[in-house]
């Protein structure tokens, strides 16, 4: 067994060394966190989903299962935890609704720090935002945590059918947004 492989620091993790979960988390945060902001489309509400999702992977590191793959099962976590905060938001919205008396706070700092990321990613990550949940997910599973479509059944619930053909729309959905927002500089995104 590899000492970097995922198996290796679970057995560590499990062995109670706190800094092989540490490796973990730093290993798969940053797909974690794509997928994330993939369902719920806001940068704040993605890093709780994933501190909220890397908490329930280690108090239910016992029941993953020996020979799976790992990264599947963080991501099946992580993308249950960010359903969940939708959920979440959607009845507090409901109760809100009700009280016309709250405010609704513009984070200005939030602002000018999305206007300085690179274009590249600016742009890239508007379209995922103007996408369709799903047909984001789908796309960051495949292109950027890299999982084979089976993965993504196992990760999402979803039939390989709907996987594919899911996979085939988001591609030209995210190319349509990116030349109406871009015109002629799309082809240089992607």
């Amino acid at each position: 067994m590899l000492k970097d492989s995922d198996e290796y620091l679970l057995d560590r993790i499990r062995a109670g060394d706190k800094k092989a979960f540490q490796v973990l988390v730093e290993r798969y945060q940053n797909v974690s966190y794509t997928l994330a902001c993939s369902i719920v489309k806001d940068e704040q509400r993605a890093e709780d989903v994933l501190q909220d999702a890397f908490v329930k992977v280690f108090k239910h590191l016992k029941s993953f299962r020996e020979g799976a793959k790992f990264s599947t099962w963080l991501y099946r976590i992580v993308v249950n935890a960010a359903y969940t905060a939708i959920e979440k938001e959607q009845r507090h919205s409901s109760r809100r609704a009700e009280n016309p008396k709250e405010l609704i706070v513009i984070d200005e700092e939030k602002i000018f720090s999305k206007l300085q990321q690179h274009e590249r990613k600016k742009h890239i990550q508007a379209v995922f935002m103007q996408m369709k949940a799903e047909e984001a997910l789908l796309l960051r599973l495949y292109y950027l945590a890299e999982l084979s479509v089976k993965e993504i059944q196992k990760t999402t619930g979803f039939s390989a059918s709907k996987i594919k053909v899911g996979l085939h729309r988001a591609r030209k959905n995210m190319l349509t947004h990116l030349r109406r927002q871009m015109g002629d500089e799309s082809k240089h995104l992607i």
